[in-house]
């Protein structure tokens, strides 16, 4: 019998923290850049922040943008940069998973603009209400009278994916930074610093397959990466699809290639293929959008294709996805292959 003094077997999981993946930090977190000259990407938005950093003008502000190009990681470098030591104390974030109905607005966000803050002559205290898109009216019309009352001593900052959801009298109190999607390039740059730190073992092709996927979006890249190089221990092409289990884009290609070339019954059955392997429609039709948009055809066909596609995804999120929905689709492809005239 074992004595009772040995120690118990220690998991696998857990025996070597500092080697094991479950217990990394998410690369994103990792990697945040906390000065507002490292965010990579949107260059005219960053280089006005970087103005507002260096004089210390900070007004209200609204970020707009999709997700994953940056406007959190601004907002919270701005707010690093200005305050410095100060910041803990000076600087409230709010996230979307926060109650955010007029209750916060009224007693959390009014409390703390009440707040008496030493911080250095020309500062204020910062409220960051990132997917400022989410609150609700009520907590909106709430806000604008707050950011008027304590002009002198606060300023706001919202992150918000769509700026019309903003009601009005809030845009006009703010200064408006538009984010829009990386590029490739400004991805690829990111990705193969993270790959050096990281020492990740990788082929072009799998961080070609990792920037399709991201498509302009930052965090999603560097999850993907994270998320590959966690389960596979290698960044190849046909490892990066299983992890973010999306339909092979060769697949989809050459299902529009079937449609452009006449081969309508190829194309079908290479439609249904991919349903059966339990893809969503959205998925299909999201990645079907990426390849036409970048396939080399005649532009006047090119857009054709892409206004019958945007109508089938708005079909689909409309509800109906079905087999039949995608399928109708590739026969609206075909005719407008047979029927679309050049200009």
């Amino acid at each position: 019998m074992a004595s009772s003094s040995a120690p118990p077997p220690t998991s696998p999981l857990r025996s070597s923290p500092s080697s094991n993946s479950y217990y990394e930090i998410p690369w994103v977190e990792k990697y945040r850049p906390t000065k507002v000259t490292d965010v990579v990407g949107n260059t005219e938005a960053v280089s006005r922040l970087q103005v507002i950093a260096r004089d210390g003008n900070l007004p209200n502000i609204i970020l707009s943008g999709p997700p994953g190009t940056g406007k959190t990681t601004c907002i919270l470098a701005l707010a690093h940069e200005l305050l410095g030591a100060h910041w803990k104390e000076a600087v409230l974030e709010l996230n979307a998973s926060d109650d955010r109905g007029i209750d916060v607005v009224r007693n959390k966000i009014k409390m703390f603009a009440q707040k008496k803050v030493t911080l250095p002559s020309g500062r204020h205290k910062i409220i960051i209400l990132d997917e400022a898109d989410s609150m609700t009216s009520g907590a909106q019309q709430a806000l604008r009278r707050t950011m008027e009352i304590y002009s002198n001593t606060t300023r706001f900052a919202l992150a918000c994916n769509t700026s019309s959801k903003i009601i009005e009298p809030i845009q006009s109190r703010c200064a408006l930074v538009r984010f829009s999607r990386l590029s490739d390039q400004e991805i690829l740059g990111r990705l193969l610093t993270v790959i050096e730190a990281e020492k990740v073992p990788y082929v072009p092709e799998g961080l070609e397959a990792i920037i399709f996927t991201a498509d302009g979006d930052m965090r999603q890249a560097l999850n993907n990466l994270q998320a590959t190089f966690s389960g596979f221990r290698f960044v190849n092409q046909e490892n990066v699809f299983k992890v973010c289990d999306q339909p092979h884009p060769l697949h989809v290609k050459n299902m529009v290639r079937n449609v452009i070339e006449g081969r309508f019954d190829d194309a079908c059955s290479g439609l249904k293929q991919l349903y059966d392997m339990g893809y969503s429609p959205t998925d299909i039709i999201t990645t079907l959008f990426r390849i036409i948009k970048n396939y080399d055809m005649a532009e006047y066909l090119k857009l054709e294709f892409l206004k019958e596609t945007g109508f089938a995804h708005m079909r689909i999120c409309d509800g109906v996805g079905s087999l039949l929905q995608l399928s109708g689709l590739l026969a609206k492809l075909a005719i407008a292959r047979e029927t679309a005239k050049a200009p």
